[in-house]
């Protein structure tokens, strides 16, 4: 897990705004859109795994998942909302 401290500094890579843990109603949300293969990257590649955690960004436009408590904070691994 991320500790509190680490979530105080991170930021969007792109632009700098705030990321917030998403809760587990979110991630229920978002990994039911990538069943649905609704969740794309910034890149182009539609999502097929299920997301263990995310980081949202705080304008709800784009969440950065989070593998092996390691965020993926990549500007073309943003997954778009």
């Amino acid at each position: 897990m991320i500790s509190a401290e680490l979530l105080k500094i991170l930021c969007c890579p792109e632009t700098k705004k705030s990321l917030a843990l998403a809760n587990a109603s979110e991630l229920e949300t978002l990994n039911h859109r990538v069943e649905k293969k609704e969740l794309v990257s910034v890149e182009g590649k539609t999502l097929s795994e299920p997301l263990s955690a995310v980081l949202l960004r705080d304008d709800g436009k784009v969440a950065y998942r989070i593998q092996n408590d390691i965020p993926i904070l990549l500007i073309q691994e943003g997954i778009k909302l």
